[in-house]
């Protein structure tokens, strides 16, 4: 199976250390306005979302969502999530660790894609 999503072993890592912080997390793949286009990483059911939002996955057990707007754009690309030093969006979890999540993105190959229509 395809997955539109996947993390490093960084952003696993991450993952792991806020969790153990915070309690269970989700992801939100930012539209670009405040925080640039950086996956935001918040407690779970703190961001709400709604019927505009699209589940792209999991990563590190955690839901991964991004708008349809913006799904229009990126469907035909993976998302890898990663860890970078540098400050994170300012209401995103990892801020004050001195790392920040970043997306990274790929075409899907010819034979993903075609897995892909046939999933749907």
């Amino acid at each position: 199976m395809v997955e539109r999503v996947s993390a490093t072993p960084a952003a696993l890592e991450l993952i792991a250390v806020l969790r153990e912080q915070q309690g269970d997390l989700m992801f939100h793949q930012s539209g670009g306005c405040c925080d640039g286009s950086s996956p935001m990483c918040y407690p779970l059911g703190e961001f709400l979302v709604g019927d505009s939002d699209v589940k792209l996955g999991e990563i590190g057990g955690c839901p991964f969502y991004m708008s349809s707007a913006q799904f229009e754009y990126w469907q035909h690309t993976h998302l890898t999530i990663d860890v970078v030093p540098g400050r994170g969006g300012m209401f995103s979890l990892e801020g004050p660790t001195g790392r920040r999540f970043l997306t990274r993105s790929r075409l899907f190959s010819e034979a993903e894609s075609a897995e892909l229509v046939r999933s749907r």
